[in-house]
């Protein structure tokens, strides 16, 4: 498969943001703790050079605590603030508003030596498409203040969100980058759902998440939908398929919807916590 994807708005997204970044003390970068780094938008970095950074790894919930855990320890090695949440259920939120002054917290100090006191801090939330920005926002705020949906490209234009007389922050539309350097990436970003389904191959997509539970997670497949771990993936997708009763047309196997079964089901945690990318994939990069 080769994937894809970006939309006009996002260009549109990057000059915005480009255009408010002088206005911000904090970058909150919210990423997927199932794939930290692949759904990590490189185009941040460049553009919160100078400003503090906090890193989210959302949705931690879904993925495999051990694995976030190295997560964390990677990120703060590199110099950024680190939370593990779950901003649906609101894990780990309570600790926000502290790390926020921690993060800034020269700034802060700047600030007071220059007899600028209570000027709130100014924070730009980013992230790549249905990675939970708009959720994270409302439950930090505790009102519904920017729309949710779990559609890849809900939040289209800028808005400022006062949390507290201490706190501001700016909602940035979703962005993504042009090209995947790196199909894996890609393979990645369409299985936690910030690839539009409908733009690829679900069968394809769902019998490479088959690959890799039989290697990393061994058992998890068998467990779930009383099936053997065979190694054709198609034939483990046959196999849900009829443990199911996923069937068109009389008797014949629906391969399909059995796909987008194992997909949702992946993606709702209903197969357990699952980390897809790993800490050790990354630490020969400097």
């Amino acid at each position: 498969m080769n994937f894809q994807w970006y939309p006009g708005h996002m260009t549109k997204a990057r000059r915005m943001m480009q255009e408010n970044i002088k206005l911000i003390d904090l970058v909150i970068e919210l990423v997927d703790a199932r794939i930290p780094m692949s759904s990590r938008n490189p185009d941040i970095d460049e553009l919160g050079r100078g400003r503090a950074r906090l890193i989210l790894l959302n949705k931690s919930d879904l993925a495999d605590d051990r694995c976030t855990d190295e997560w964390v320890a990677y990120f703060k090695g590199k110099g950024y603030s680190v939370v593990k949440v779950n901003s649906r259920k609101g894990g780990g939120m309570k600790s926000i508003q502290n790390v926020i002054q921690e993060a800034c917290r020269e700034k802060i100090e700047r600030d007071r030596k220059r007899g600028i006191l209570n000027r709130p801090v100014r924070a730009m939330v980013v992230g790549i498409p249905n990675v939970g920005k708009s959720t994270f926002i409302n439950s930090l705020a505790g009102k519904a203040c920017a729309k949710t949906g779990n559609k890849p490209g809900v939040t289209k234009g800028k808005q400022w969100i006062r949390l507290n007389k201490n706190v501001e922050l700016l909602d940035t539309p979703g962005i993504l980058w042009p090209k995947f350097e790196d199909q894996t990436v890609g393979l990645r970003l369409a299985l936690i759902g910030s690839i539009k389904d409908e733009i690829i191959n679900i069968e394809e997509l769902a019998a490479e998440l088959c690959g890799f539970m039989k290697k990393e997670y061994p058992g998890r497949l068998a467990e779930k939908y009383a099936v053997d771990e065979v190694e054709d993936n198609y034939q483990m997708l046959e196999q849900i398929a009829e443990s199911r009763h996923c069937l068109v047309r009389g008797n014949e196997l629906d391969t399909k919807k059995a796909a987008s079964m194992l997909l949702d089901d992946f993606r709702n945690g209903k197969i357990g916590p699952l980390t897809l990318e790993f800490v050790k994939e990354y630490e020969h990069e400097s």
